[in-house]
């Protein structure tokens, strides 16, 4: 990579991303109503004169020198949030710096990741003779992994080879994350009379069931991600106390890893299981990159670690090569008083662009 014609000092990239981060906890941003906050960032790229692209309520573009003939390196992040929950002490849309942190809904999750992305493309867009062109999108609809988010956007994308997705990580590499496989069940069975005898009852068949699949063992384990996780989190039957019911419904939330994909799981689980199964979706496949990637062992040069995510984001959804690699700590999301570090945005702006002067 030539010399940057234009090169920002790391306290000027943080400062500034600070300031746009205090623009988007003031704008409220709930899923599938991100057209003001889309606004602020389309508006940012526009004040520097850079070339932005709109795609519904998805914001992205490309460097100024960019090269069709090239592959592209994809900083992608979420600019939705989840509703403030009700254990908020302070407004969540009131950014409020203290004592080293920012606090505001998203601040975390994942405001201080995308303010991140956004200096580190800055930095290098007017970079000349990169091996890729670096593409940013900033997208909607994350938190509920919607349809009009990065999977319709994708598509409109330059030869994207590496997708670096920003969720807090502490900037350590998610070079794994689990897929999510939610499963509707019913189990039937005869109602009646409850004091009359009753071999057919939907609760008890049903109970054993579900016994059955929580203390199943998946037999492929994954290296990064461990087992495969099923949890029930729903269950309903019966209306009154006197009446077996006729049947029993519940949901089944099931976390995959790399070893399978969804449509698998569903036919082991589905194999075990008596009850009727109905699957919501098999689009949130798990993921994985490969530890000898050029880009993990740049961050692995820097002092950074690997590991899995248990926890979903888009990546389940890009369809080439990704990794998760953000600002803040995954606990903190959605959670009350959510806040980030300026020094982790500081840090994370830092990490971005030293990794990716290794590549390009």
């Amino acid at each position: 990579m030539k010399e940057l014609k234009s090169v920002f000092s790391r306290e000027e990239l943080t400062e500034n991303a600070v300031k746009l981060l205090k623009k988007l906890i003031a704008t409220p941003s709930m899923s599938r109503d991100e057209y003001n906050v889309s606004l602020i960032i389309e508006g940012f790229f526009n004040e520097h004169q850079l070339t932005v692209n709109r795609f519904k309520n998805n914001i992205w573009a490309t460097n100024k020198h960019f090269d069709a003939g090239k592959p592209s390196i994809l900083l992608n992040t979420h600019h939705d949030t989840v509703k403030p929950n009700k254990a908020y002490t302070l407004d969540p849309f009131i950014p409020v710096e203290k004592e080293g942190k920012l606090f505001g809904l998203g601040s975390n999750d994942a405001g201080a990741s995308l303010v991140a992305m956004v200096q580190t493309f800055l930095y290098f867009y007017e970079a000349e003779d990169l091996t890729h062109n670096l593409v940013i999108a900033l997208t909607a609809e994350e938190e509920i992994s919607g349809l009009d988010g990065i999977e319709a956007l994708f598509p409109q994308l330059p030869n994207v080879e590496l997708a670096i997705v920003g969720e807090p990580t502490k900037m350590n590499l998610a070079i794994a994350e689990k897929g999510l496989l939610v499963i509707d069940g019913e189990m039937t069975g005869t109602p009646s009379h409850a004091a009359h005898p009753n071999s057919d009852n939907a609760i008890v068949k049903c109970m054993q069931d579900l016994q059955n699949i929580l203390n199943f063992k998946f037999p492929k384990v994954s290296d990064y991600l461990g087992e495969v996780k099923v949890t029930l989190s729903v269950i309903n039957a019966g209306t009154q106390h006197n009446v077996v019911p006729e049947k029993c419904n519940f949901t089944l939330d099931v976390r995959v890893t790399d070893e399978y994909t969804n449509r698998e799981v569903f036919e082991i689980i589905q194999s075990q299981m008596k009850s009727k199964l109905t699957p919501r979706s098999f689009r949130l496949n798990s993921s994985k990159i490969e530890v000898n990637h050029p880009f993990v062992q740049a961050g692995l040069a820097l002092g950074r670690t690997t590991y899995g995510s248990p926890t979903s984001s888009d990546q389940a959804i890009i369809p080439c090569t990704s990794v998760k690699l953000g600002v803040g700590d995954s606990l903190r999301s959605h959670t009350a008083d959510e806040f980030v570090y300026i020094d982790e945005i500081r840090e994370g702006i830092d990490i971005y662009i030293k990794i990716l002067e290794k590549i390009l």
